[in-house]
């Protein structure tokens, strides 16, 4: 099994970034634990602050499952929305605070409609409970 992680902007600060919303690890080391637990599993990861860079790795992607955090495009762009559902590798979206918790206009999603399931609120765990969906999601297929 092969899957993506696409994080969009500004997630290349976490660990950095508010600290009491993301925490203090880095996305980068939290990778290498993912992948370690996930030995089974081919995880790629792909980061950019630039929406059309984002639909890209979407519309390339040859994995069996993605697993996006669109940072703050999740509540602005149609174009991530449309490109989600112009791809047939089923995507699942993520964030690791719970936006429905956060400021009014963080509470909408663009792409949440259009994504297999959405997780938020886990903080890193969500992307490890992502994993575990796909785990059991695509064995079932």
């Amino acid at each position: 099994m092969k899957l993506l992680i696409v994080n969009g902007p500004n997630l290349n600060l976490i660990g950095q970034r508010e600290q009491e919303i993301y925490g203090e690890v880095t996305f980068e080391s939290f990778l290498l634990s993912l992948k370690s637990i996930h030995e089974d599993i081919t995880i790629d990861y792909y980061h950019s602050n630039v929406e059309g860079e984002l639909i890209n790795s979407l519309q390339d992607s040859k994995h069996d499952g993605i697993i996006l955090n669109a940072g703050a495009y999740t509540h602005t762009s149609v174009a991530l929305r449309d490109c989600i559902t112009g791809i047939k590798v089923p995507v699942l979206e993520v964030h690791i605070s719970n936006i429905a918790a956060r400021e009014k206009f963080r509470h909408d999603s663009m792409i949440s409609a259009v994504s297999i399931g959405c997780i938020y609120g886990f903080g890193l765990d969500g992307y490890s409970l992502a994993v575990d969906y796909y785990k059991n999601y695509l064995n079932k297929r």
